[in-house]
């Protein structure tokens, strides 16, 4: 079975798919939207600041860096 987690939750190298978005700001989802970050889609935490915001993710074969909480909206169970 899957484990349900967030963006703040993930370490270093770990995998989850997207599997939705929880209520929030309707523009910043668009945004991430935008980004390839859509239901279905693989991703990888690759590291953390040093302070720990952002959060560098290889999401579609390219790097994205993401405030912690703005991305609290991805919904996303981890990859085993």
């Amino acid at each position: 079975m899957k484990e349900s987690l967030t963006l703040s939750m993930m370490k270093p190298e770990e995998r989850a798919v997207i599997t939705g978005y929880r209520k929030g700001n309707k523009e910043y989802r668009r945004k991430l939207l935008s980004f390839g970050l859509t239901k279905g889609t693989e991703i990888m935490m690759k590291k953390t600041a040093p302070l720990g915001d952002p959060v560098e993710i290889s999401v579609r074969g390219y790097s994205l860096s993401l405030r912690k909480a703005e991305a609290e909206v991805l919904e996303m169970e981890r990859v085993l």
